[in-house]
């Protein structure tokens, strides 16, 4: 299974999306587990061609025939982001947070959907904060509580957080929001060279090139 997945991914990039997802619907799945990875593999086909709406309604439909799957549910959950639905973002997050309790990335990406884009910000600090109990050390969480200290507008505890998240693994995600956050806490300098720097490293990544847009002098 695991290296037809493989071959459907490499189809799909060097015939195109199309191609790979008909080589992947003439997989036998033989057991629920094995269909779920198939449809999972399709969903990310889908997201590399940005194809957001698609990959959402391919997970809505895979979610109501695989209702037990919390990686289904995590994945329509974050294809809901990406077409705003923030109310199915927010339902299928807490549904996997039932399902498997000690998923650390369900409490991390609804703490972080919350931080960024509502005032719900006390919630979003106290679920990332699981998350971080959960997954001790995560860079990614870590970078999600230091962007809800600045939220709060706690910038130096932000800064502490970021850096050491960024220094953990310097993600360009990661490398966005340290270089705003030092960025409004007038290190504007140091801002630029975290953002160039990771810019060098992931050439076209949507989110540095738009907070360094954003900041442009």
């Amino acid at each position: 299974m695991r290296a037809q997945l493989k071959i459907a991914t490499l189809i799909a990039r060097q015939q195109g999306l199309d191609a790979g997802r008909e080589y992947l619907q003439r997989i036998e799945a033989n057991t629920p587990e094995d269909r779920v990875q198939v449809i999972q593999v399709e969903a990310q086909l889908l997201r590399e061609a940005k194809a957001w709406k698609e990959t959402f309604d391919m997970l809505k439909e895979a979610v109501a025939e695989y209702p037990d799957s919390f990686e289904l549910r995590y994945d329509y959950a974050m294809a809901a982001e990406r077409v705003n639905r923030l109310d199915v973002l927010e339902t299928q997050l807490r549904k996997v947070m039932e399902i498997k309790p000690d998923y650390a990335h369900a409490y991390n990406a609804l703490g972080y959907t919350l931080a960024e884009k509502t005032e719900r910000l006390a919630e979003a600090k106290d679920l990332i904060e699981k998350a971080l109990k959960l997954s001790p050390e995560d860079p990614f969480i870590l970078d999600s509580l230091g962007w809800v200290y600045y939220r709060l507008g706690q910038t130096q505890e932000a800064l502490k957080h970021l850096h050491v998240a960024y220094n953990s693994r310097p993600d360009p995600e990661i490398a966005a929001h340290l270089g705003e956050v030092l960025w409004k806490s007038g290190q504007r300098d140091e801002a630029q060279k975290v953002w160039q720097t990771a810019l060098n490293e992931n050439p076209g990544h949507e989110s540095l090139l738009a907070v360094m847009q954003k900041y442009r002098p």
